[in-house]
């Protein structure tokens, strides 16, 4: 509709000028001496009118000419910029798409902008790292180093790939300088708390757990097994002096020292320390929250001496534990092993053929018919410590 009337008001001009010239008996005189130019008016008006659009057009054709250079530079850098991102937006696509041959060629053209450079290296340096290329993956990386920009990024892409190669030093010299940077969102203590568990460094780790539990930033279960790792190999540094495992022990919080798998773990490490006392008090501690058969392992071996008291009082507590827990072969192996220490050979056999009859482990099996092995070679029953030594022999094949 729009261009109907603009045609229409054309048409209109058009022939309002053609009547106007045709009733404008007007001239225009040029004088140049000698010479002397008539014209009619309207051909003066329309020269004038030629003339205005021919110097507009020389003037604009200089104007384009001038600006010339500086559109072809505009074209060529905004064809750089849409090759750029384009090869930028491949990468992207291969890296996600697990093909990093092309992510990092595409990496490579992507950088030729230098907006681009940053993420690109940081996409080069993954590529490069999925083909352990890892001297290409440094070089991608040291080529942002300088780069305030991208120094998180680079940082905590470092340390992602440095974990993942099990660099666990050099990993960490990365989280130390993000901390210095001030950066310890949760990403960068996850990746940390990896750095300090492949470098052992236990006591650190117990730390950013018990940091990232505070955030919910880690799974319960995952949680709970890093913290039993870390107790279990700092209780099994064998370095540690009776006061060390002690320092150690109760430097563990309450709530995990009542957990089966770190009082097994410390009873153990009691025991091999001669503590018998106190595996006793932690084994008894932790079967009162959680009843777990390896505890009842620890307890055998922290028996106290023949005709003690404490051995009594173990006794005592394993009568009381199976009256809950009648038919599990641990325990009364454990109570059958305990009487044996007291020479109470009768109760110590019941307690051991009930063990041997319940008993579904193999190991559970060898050692009951060790015990009885001896308990019979004990009371002189030569034939029968025989047999338990031979089927002791049999369980330890299988």
């Amino acid at each position: 509709m729009r261009i109907f009337i603009r045609l229409l008001i054309l048409f209109a001009l058009a022939v309002g000028l053609a009547i106007g010239a045709r009733f404008n008996p007007g001239n225009v005189v040029l004088f140049f001496p000698p010479y002397r130019i008539d014209l009619s008016l309207n051909l003066f008006l329309f020269s004038l009118l030629v003339l205005f659009v021919v110097i507009y057009f020389i003037m604009g054709a200089i104007v384009t000419a001038r600006k010339m250079p500086k559109k072809v530079a505009a074209y060529r850098q905004g064809k750089r910029e849409r090759d750029g991102n384009k090869a930028l937006r491949e990468a992207l696509k291969t890296l996600f798409e697990g093909r990093f041959g092309y992510a990092e060629k595409a990496a490579i053209r992507a950088s030729e902008l230098p907006e681009n450079v940053g993420v690109a290296a940081l996409i080069g340096a993954r590529a490069a790292h999925h083909m352990s290329q890892f001297e290409r993956r440094d070089a991608w990386l040291s080529g942002i180093e300088f780069d305030q920009t991208y120094k998180v990024a680079r940082l905590v892409t470092s340390t992602e790939l440095l974990v993942d190669q099990h660099q666990s030093e050099k990993a960490l010299e990365a989280v130390r300088e993000l901390h210095l940077n001030g950066s310890r969102h949760i990403q960068v203590l996850r990746w940390a708390l990896k750095a300090n568990q492949q470098a052992r460094k236990w006591p650190e780790v117990l730390k950013l757990v018990r940091t990232l539990d505070k955030h919910h930033a880690l799974h319960p279960t995952l949680s709970t097994r890093l913290k039993e790792l870390a107790y279990e190999d700092l209780l099994k540094d064998h370095g540690h002096d009776a006061e060390s495992i002690r320092r150690v022990w109760y430097g563990i919080p309450a709530n995990d020292r009542i957990s089966a798998f770190v009082a097994y773990q410390a009873a153990v490490a009691f025991n091999a320390r001669g503590l018998f006392d106190d595996a006793r008090g932690i084994v008894e501690n932790a079967l009162a929250e959680e009843w777990d058969d390896r505890l009842l392992r620890a307890y055998r071996d922290a028996a106290a001496s023949e005709g003690s008291a404490a051995l009594l009082s173990q006794i005592d507590h394993c009568e009381k534990w199976t009256n809950e827990h009648p038919t599990d072969p641990e325990l009364a192996l454990t109570l059958g092993v305990l009487c044996l220490r007291q020479k109470l050979w009768g109760k110590a056999q019941r307690h051991m053929e009930q063990a041997l009859s319940d008993a579904v482990s193999a190991v559970t099996v060898r050692e009951a018919n060790l015990k009885l092995a001896q308990l019979h070679e004990a009371i002189g029953q030569e034939t029968e410590a025989a047999y338990h030594y031979r089927q002791c022999a049999i369980a330890t094949t299988l």
